[in-house]
């Protein structure tokens, strides 16, 4: 009967995790690039009681085994990578990938990582940086005297702008590159937007957008993110009844030994 007692918690705190996940999805549901996270759970180890095909007698075995679980636990948290919706900005640096690819991004202390949030910037010395101020890869830099309006990206990262000195003559300024991975799943959230690199994600495979699976880019627009608001309440309602659930075993094994120990008195 204690067995229970531990096998609902572990339902309880199963579900709470369920339920941070969904927090923190809803949480983001404008954040631009963001995707969904989804909790998945395993059962735990089982007590074996009697192994199916035990002999029964001489000349029969018994069908089925007995075993009782303990209970459960959070397998892993896993990123859907799905495309998100668009949203029309009008912004001269937005960008949105449609199809497979992540923007690489350098960090202050020189190391990569990947977003899909292609809400850039031009700095001070003309380079395009992230909201942060992390320098995108390839570096793309105009000149600081362009035309703010005149920005021009194709859907294969082409980059031009005009100036002044030029007229109605673009000026190209550099090759935008996307980078996929093996196992995009395995990559790993550090915040900001940002992804790294794990052993399980594998190395990133560069290539240029529109062309080799990688996806088009979508100039002053933003992938915003993939989340349902619908679908996150309604696995909230569910996540909320199976916790309590999960409590009403804990209060049952409770009353159940609170019948036990009144038998005597």
């Amino acid at each position: 009967m204690v067995r229970s007692l531990w096998t609902g918690a572990s339902g309880m705190i199963g579900q709470q995790s369920n339920i941070d996940t969904i927090s923190n999805n809803l949480a983001n549901v404008n954040t631009a690039g963001y995707k969904k996270m989804r909790a998945d759970f395993e059962d735990l180890i089982y007590q074996t009681v009697r192994t199916a095909g035990t002999p029964a007698t001489e000349d029969t075995v018994v069908p089925v085994g007995i075993q009782m679980g303990h209970g459960v636990k959070l397998a892993d948290t896993q990123r859907i990578f799905t495309q998100g919706a668009l949203q029309n900005t009008e912004v001269p640096t937005d960008l949105a990938i449609t199809g497979e690819g992540f923007f690489k991004i350098q960090l202050n202390d020189g190391t990569p990582a990947y977003t899909r949030n292609g809400n850039f910037k031009i700095d001070e010395t003309g380079r395009m940086v992230t909201s942060n101020g992390y320098w995108l890869v390839p570096d793309i830099i105009v000149p600081t005297n362009y035309l703010t309006e005149s920005v021009n990206i194709t859907k294969e990262g082409r980059v031009s702008v005009k100036v002044p000195e030029l007229g109605d003559e673009p000026l190209d300024v550099g090759q935008i590159e996307l980078y996929r991975f093996p196992n995009p799943v395995g990559l790993t959230a550090v915040g900001e937007n940002l992804f790294k690199t794990t052993v399980a994600s594998g190395d990133a495979i560069p290539g240029q957008p529109n062309s080799e699976g990688m996806g088009a880019l979508q100039h002053k627009f933003l992938e915003m993110s993939n989340v349902s608001v619908v679908r996150e309440m309604v696995d909230l309602i569910v996540a909320q009844r199976a916790y309590e659930f999960n409590s009403k075993t804990i209060q049952t094994t409770d009353n159940m030994l609170g019948t036990a120990t009144s038998l005597k008195r």
